[in-house]
């Protein structure tokens, strides 16, 4: 009798956190995404089936794209190395409007890229910028 080593891939599902608590797949996670910046929502958290945090800050132009493996975790953003000038309109839930240069935050359609490869393989695209916040 022989033995199969059988390798099982377990995914980490993702969800809105505000919104259903259904895991969204990433390839819907853009559509989501957009849907709640149309409707004003400039501010979007995910959390993961393991406990990790994706955040999505949004001007509409230009997006703050943060991972933390938990909570206390100061994190790491997706940068855009070489960007000129900042940008303000950043409005979280809070009400607080901020502002960041521009080399700290990535163009939204990067953003929605960079959301979907996530939640689709829980790791950071390998071509994405991005640093570890201190």
């Amino acid at each position: 009798m022989s033995f199969r080593e059988i390798v099982v891939l377990v995914i980490e599902s993702w969800v809105i956190n505000d919104d259903s608590p259904v895991p969204v797949p990433s390839v819907v996670v853009t559509e989501a995404l957009r849907s709640r910046i149309d409707g004003g929502q400039l501010e979007t958290w995910l959390t993961s089936s393991s406990g990790r945090s994706l955040a999505v800050v949004t001007n509409t132009e230009r997006a703050m794209v943060m991972l933390l493996r938990g909570e206390g975790d100061p994190g790491e953003h997706a940068v855009d190395p070489g960007a000129q000038g900042s940008s303000d309109g950043f409005v979280l839930s809070n009400g607080q409007d901020d502002e960041y240069l521009d080399e700290e935050t990535v163009p939204i359609v990067e953003a929605f890229r960079l959301v979907e490869h996530i939640v689709g393989t829980g790791s950071w695209p390998a071509d994405a910028h991005w640093v570890v916040d201190c």
